[in-house]
């Protein structure tokens, strides 16, 4: 029997044009009415959940930022953190200095942007998903003031200019850290914070087994959840990588295939 389901966001629960379907949402309502923990697992810091979240009251747990924080919002409390040191995120920040990409970081469970037009991008991306992007000139420099562990940084890039390639060499100096790259970004978190990480943390937490856990998603940072969860289940539109994991295809995002997943595999 399945008592956790860790459902991604971006690409699974999300379709192509960044919102929810109705189809979806209440297919999770009813999967947390018969007794399945949902549990949101995404990228995205904790206060940029999809607006179609916000207020709901069927989940308790969230694991955000890549499996950096595992936070009980019934409690308010974090079951489990996996962050970047502050000066360890201030070296990396200093070793791609020069490159030419957008930065952002995760910091108390909130976005920081450096710069302006990093913050406007964002915020477009983000809709009204969150009213509190914080803008700061320079990143580094803030990390270093305020001395707080990073959850998770984001980099954004143009695709074939290297970069890539470049950001992976100057993290083979941090075997701590890790990468996943998704089409011109790039989210480093810290090697003990992945999802699937923080997805056998959760299950600790409550008792729950691994064979007893089923989890979606769609990207490369998804892979850790389909390598330790019991039924993994991938998106029609996931990469090759994740398809190779999982024990079904489901529709696209586009086709509502949590929707699918729930009624045809976790309820059934």
């Amino acid at each position: 029997m399945i008592k956790i389901l860790a459902v991604d966001m971006d690409g699974t629960c999300l379709g192509s044009d960044g919102k929810m379907a109705p189809e979806t949402l209440l297919a999770l309502k009813t999967a947390a009415d018969r007794g399945v923990l949902v549990v949101p697992t995404t990228g995205r810091n904790l206060n940029c959940l999809p607006k179609a979240l916000k207020n709901q009251s069927f989940y308790r747990y969230i694991i955000s930022s890549n499996g950096s924080l595992v936070v009980d919002t019934q409690d308010d409390k974090i079951l489990f953190d996996a962050c970047i040191d502050s000066l360890t995120a201030a070296e990396i920040l200093k070793k791609t200095g020069r490159m030419l990409i957008f930065k952002a970081a995760h910091i108390d469970r909130d976005f920081y942007t450096q710069g302006s037009i990093l913050q406007y991008m964002v915020k477009r991306f983000f809709d009204d998903e969150t009213a509190n992007i914080i803008r700061v000139s320079n990143l580094r420099k803030y990390i270093l003031k305020k001395g707080k562990p990073i959850e998770e940084f984001q980099f954004f890039y143009k695709e074939g200019e290297g970069y890539r390639k470049k950001i992976k060499e100057i993290l083979a100096s941090y075997p701590e850290i890790t990468v996943a790259h998704s089409k011109g970004y790039a989210e480093i978190y810290n090697k003990k914070g992945s999802k699937g990480t923080a997805l056998l943390a959760l299950g600790e937490a409550l008792g729950i087994t691994a064979e007893e856990i089923a989890c979606i998603g769609d990207e490369e940072n998804d892979i850790s959840m389909f390598d330790v969860a019991g039924l993994p289940l991938a998106m029609g539109n996931a990469i090759d990588a994740v398809k190779q994991r999982a024990k079904a295809i489901l529709p696209t995002n586009d086709e509502k295939g949590v929707a699918a997943a729930i009624y045809d595999y976790i309820l059934k």
